[in-house]
């Protein structure tokens, strides 16, 4: 196995840290991973994106706490979308759409403008442009779209966005993050998931594009960094059986490789030991008994409870208060 230098962060995670991730499909696994370990993490509020077009334009809307309207939104397939949401957020009523994301938008805001972290994984230099019939387009879409929503192929153009463009509008939204909150420190990645529908070559060069951007910003700026998870899994793990069935996304093992490397070089030394003795309590509340009315069970659900109040008590920033009422309501 191939291994690469991991630079540590001059200052890494903690605890005590709030972090935002947003970003493509990988942002989630590690933002689920942290977020099973109860770091303080809010994580792609307008769903999965993957160009940086889409990311700059997501994190100015939370900004600029931009409420969404009706004019957002377009009908499709008798449900409401916008352009800019995961279809997650999509529903049958437009008031109800509309609630989830502009719910979604303001929890942003307020997370964004206290978060010690913003973790951004791009996934692609492709970008998406309505064309045709106008007036299935809302104001806010001639940057782009960043969610298709099954629409036809002939609504859309295709592009891949040169690095100098991609360059100007990360650093515009870079300067203006940092002004919405001085404190904020930024790691970027690359997801390693291939979008082979854009062609073999044609993701290379997109990847390639994205990855020189980021070490042009990482050099340009103190506060950000960059994390190699596409090459952890395309140079140092480079093996199929590390990928899913669909050759396209890395499985189980890729990702939990990953996401140790993560954690070495990113988070601090005394929350990596307290991450596993989370670890330990999460575990332990998936405990599926075949037995559960045994006195041995009842005293394993009394021993896990005792763990978790001594670790809430030992670390009152952790969260583990629904961990408690699960181990003493179960017993």
């Amino acid at each position: 196995m191939l291994d690469i230098e991991l630079k540590k962060l001059p200052v890494p995670i903690t605890y005590r840290n709030r972090i935002m991730l947003t970003g493509s499909c990988f942002t989630e696994h590690i933002g689920h991973a942290l977020e099973e370990l109860k770091f303080s993490v809010y994580q792609n509020p307008n769903g999965i994106l993957f160009g940086p077009d889409s990311v700059c334009r997501s994190l100015n809307w939370y900004m600029e706490n931009r409420e969404l309207t009706e004019h957002d939104l377009f009908r499709l397939n008798e449900v409401w979308h916008s352009w800019m949401h995961h279809s997650r957020f999509s529903h049958v009523q437009k008031e109800k759409a509309l609630a989830s994301m502009n719910g979604a938008r303001l929890q942003a805001h307020t997370f964004l403008k206290n978060a010690d972290w913003l973790i951004i994984t791009l996934g692609s230099s492709f970008s998406y442009r309505l064309t045709g019939d106008a007036s299935r387009a809302s104001e806010a879409l001639h940057a782009g779209v960043a969610n298709c929503h099954r629409a036809p192929a002939s609504w859309f153009s295709k592009e891949m966005l040169d690095i100098q463009a991609m360059q100007e509008m990360l650093t515009a939204t870079i300067q203006q993050l940092r002004q919405f909150n001085p404190a904020l420190n930024i790691i970027f990645t690359v997801s390693p998931v291939r979008h082979i529908r854009d062609g073999v070559v044609e993701n290379n060069r997109s990847k390639a594009r994205l990855i020189e951007v980021i070490h042009q910003l990482t050099t340009s700026h103190s506060f950000i960094h960059y994390f190699p998870a596409y090459e952890l899994v395309i140079d140092v793990l480079r093996d199929y059986r590390f990928y899913d069935i669909d050759m396209v996304h890395p499985n189980y093992a890729a990702t939990e490789f990953v996401l140790e490397k993560f954690g070495t070089c990113c988070i601090e030394e005394e929350s990596r030991q307290l991450m596993q003795e989370v670890k330990k309590i999460m575990i332990a509340r998936r405990h599926k008994p075949f037995q559960p009315e045994t006195m041995a069970h009842r005293k394993f659900l009394a021993d896990q409870a005792e763990k978790t109040k001594t670790l809430m008590e030992k670390h009152p920033f952790l969260q583990l208060q629904d961990e408690l009422d699960y181990f003493t309501d179960k017993n």
